[in-house]
């Protein structure tokens, strides 16, 4: 038996709930080995292929999704025609996510991690391959960045795409500069502010209210897939006044340091995920 493989075949951005940490925007890679016989061509499967179908069909299952472990016991699951509501209970209080059954993916585990989470999605896409690749195996892991990041969820009510999904996440790195010289000491600092964090725009506020003693926010919409909602504790929002688009996300904290650090040139590179994001530049002369 051979095998092929083809190592950052793809980079799942997504959200998973968590009973300690609440909602968790993650961004994991995959590399993938495929095993199996040679077909008539001399090959496992076509590399080409495998970067077209086998990614579409692990992009589809958990890119842009909110990832619930179906068997751990603070989850509650009701549905109500094609609309799925998840009621999660966490150390900070009450997540109650509604939304299209396909902004959701339901994982039969206790807890979403790359090791409960791999198996689950190689007996999926084996599925969809040809009958001589035998036996497919994923590893699911995080960008290691060496510096300062952090975990947010958001959702972009007037994105087109999958990005309109109320609770999806990335894990991203985060770059300063003061004057041209770089900042870890701030970047730090807004990497534990944001840690494990939801940001919501202020427009889609809809109510505060307390559950169990603890103060709650729920926000909604309605984009193109559907109708959304999320109703999580405050400790776990940031809310801005803007969307939550990685450039708006970058003016925003350029310009809350411009504003502590008056006659200073403030440069962010605002990460989004893996290896993309935006850069904002804001000082008191001039704003771009």
């Amino acid at each position: 038996m051979q095998a092929l493989f083809v190592n950052q075949l793809s980079t799942l951005d997504f959200s998973l709930l968590c009973p300690e940490r609440g909602v968790v925007g993650e961004t994991w890679l995959v590399d993938v080995t495929l095993w199996g016989e040679l077909d008539d061509q001399g090959m496992v499967f076509d590399f080409g292929h495998v970067k077209k179908k086998l990614k579409a069909s692990l992009d589809s299952l958990s890119d842009h999704r909110l990832l619930v472990p179906l068997l751990a016991e603070e989850t509650t699951i009701t549905h109500q025609k094609a609309q799925l509501t998840v009621r999660f209970a966490t150390a900070k209080g009450q997540i109650t996510c509604s939304a299209p059954a396909q902004a959701m993916l339901l994982v039969d585990a206790e807890a979403i991690t790359p090791e409960l989470l791999t198996p689950f999605l190689e007996e999926t896409v084996i599925q969809e391959l040809p009958e001589n690749v035998t036996k497919v195996d994923l590893r699911l892991y995080p960008e290691d960045i060496g510096g300062a990041y952090y975990h947010y969820s958001h959702g972009l009510k007037k994105h087109d795409g999958d990005c309109q999904r109320i609770a999806h996440g990335h894990r991203s790195q985060i770059r300063v500069y003061v004057d041209d010289q770089r900042d870890q000491a701030l970047e730090a600092s807004w990497a534990t502010l944001w840690r494990d964090i939801y940001i919501a725009t202020r427009e889609d506020l809809q109510e505060t209210f307390t559950e169990k003693g603890m103060e709650h926010y729920r926000f909604s919409y309605t984009a193109n897939q559907g109708h959304f909602e999320i109703s999580l504790p405050v400790a776990n929002c940031y809310l801005i006044d803007t969307d939550s688009t990685v450039e708006l996300l970058a003016s925003h904290i350029a310009q809350s340091l411009a504003t502590q650090l008056p006659g200073k040139t403030i440069r962010v590179a605002a990460f989004e995920g893996l290896n993309k994001g935006a850069i904002a530049t804001h000082s008191a002369d001039a704003k771009q």
